[in-house]
């Protein structure tokens, strides 16, 4: 309801990241927090989805698809 409600955001993510058809929309979600504030809970975003992606595996897409929006927001 709020984009800005970033503790909303982030409770979402971890939600759909327990869901194999819905990790993407939890690195979405993440993602939309770190690009906008990065240090939001000690930088939890970026932390969450380091965690996702051990969790995930590296053969996972969406661990694929989460490191490839994290370096162009990271990086930019």
């Amino acid at each position: 309801e709020n984009p800005s409600d970033y503790q909303a955001r982030f409770d979402l993510a971890v939600a759909l990241g327990s869901s194999a058809a819905r990790r993407q929309e939890a690195v979405d979600q993440l993602i939309e927090i770190v690009r906008h504030d990065r240090e939001w809970n000690e930088d939890g975003a970026r932390k969450q989805l380091l965690q996702f992606f051990e969790a995930w595996g590296h053969k996972d897409p969406a661990t694929a698809y989460g490191r490839r929006r994290l370096s162009a927001v990271l990086f930019r």
